[in-house]
């Protein structure tokens, strides 16, 4: 097994267990609210507990502390917070019977290390917090970078069903999971079982006959709106397509929806001066879309640069889409202007 092989199954395996742990958390979220009396507890829970789940696997089955994620344990320290961590220790026993209260602060501060040598993980344990709260969509995204790119993607979407003619403002019992090793495609399977049958997914490019489809979210914060409007409408007015109803859901499920057709465009396009993107919301999501045969940029084109820290620093915004509908975002973003406010 060459070592790219070896580190997707273990992320694999890492993100399967944090998948089961979130979805374990949304099922009895009213009890965690009453704990800790936070409406938004729940995700609070589920964040730690999916952390210390998947860093405790990368160290155990690789032997690595080299992870940038979301999460420290310094709340979960203090006295006011005992709530939460009890809730943590519960949700996590979903998958690691024998955790205690330091095993799980101390996996979870894995997650605050610097990158060691060419390589590290990325990792944010809920993505799409919105979604989570709403017993919708939301991710737990995994990436490995390797001399500033992405090399690996594993993201499990809980909720999100096979079937894509099913609503995605409902759960699905199952979810999926997606894989990438870079050169090597991607993956789709379940969220919940790493035994199940895999299938390889390819993003064909989109037809110009067809409509466009972008992906929109729930969270308006995530994109500049009124820039996708502009941009859409400035496309059929330039005849270069027609424009269908959004996608909606939360999170990097974006990604995937991009990678396997159900969606053509997913656009984060910049909302405020100086913000730059975590690398942790796009690393395991753009290696998948990509791998499917889907471009990522961000809004100029540009590669995007994981070597540069908690943020892609030297980027702009983000574009993913097939070839012909990437390249019909990048030139309106330009006819238009759009760009990082002033």
């Amino acid at each position: 097994m060459s070592d790219h092989a070896r580190l997707a199954e273990v992320g694999r395996e890492a993100v399967v267990a944090a998948s089961m742990v979130c979805k374990a958390v949304q099922r009895r979220s009213g009890e965690v609210r009453a704990i800790s009396k936070d409406d938004k507890s729940p995700v609070t829970v589920a964040d730690f507990a999916s952390q210390a789940v998947v860093c405790r696997i990368l160290r155990d089955e690789l032997g690595t502390d080299a992870v940038i994620a979301e999460e420290g344990s310094d709340y979960l320290r203090e006295a006011d917070h005992k709530g939460e961590l009890d809730a943590v220790l519960e949700a996590v026993r979903v998958v690691w019977p024998e955790a205690d209260e330091s095993a799980i602060l101390d996996a979870i501060d894995i997650g605050s290390n610097p990158p060691k040598g060419s390589g590290f993980w990325t990792l944010d344990p809920i993505d799409g917090t919105k979604g989570f709260l709403r017993n919708q969509q939301f991710a737990v995204a995994l990436g490995y970078i390797e001399r500033g790119e992405p090399a690996i993607g594993v993201m499990g979407c809980p909720n999100l069903p096979v079937d894509m003619s099913l609503p995605l403002d409902e759960p699905d019992e199952h979810g999926c999971l997606y894989y990438a090793v870079r050169g090597q495609g991607v993956y789709e399977t379940r969220a919940d079982d790493p035994d199940a049958e895999t299938i390889r997914i390819t993003r064909l490019d989109h037809d110009e006959a067809d409509p466009i489809a972008v992906c929109a979210s729930g969270e308006k914060a995530h994109s500049n709106a009124s820039d996708t409007d502009r941009m859409l409408a400035w496309v059929v007015d330039q005849g270069l397509g027609e424009v269908s109803e959004p996608v909606r859901l939360d999170s990097q499920c974006k990604y995937a929806v991009v990678a396997r057709g159900q969606a053509d465009a997913y656009l984060r396009l910049p909302t405020r001066k100086g913000y730059r993107e975590k690398i942790w919301d796009h690393g395991a999501g753009a290696m998948i879309a990509a791998e499917s045969g889907a471009a990522v940029t961000d809004i100029h084109g540009r590669d995007l640069d994981f070597s540069l820290g908690e943020t892609l620093a030297k980027n702009v915004g983000v574009v993913c889409a097939p070839p012909r509908v990437h390249g019909v975002m990048l030139r309106a973003i330009e006819a238009l202007g759009i760009d990082e406010p002033k």
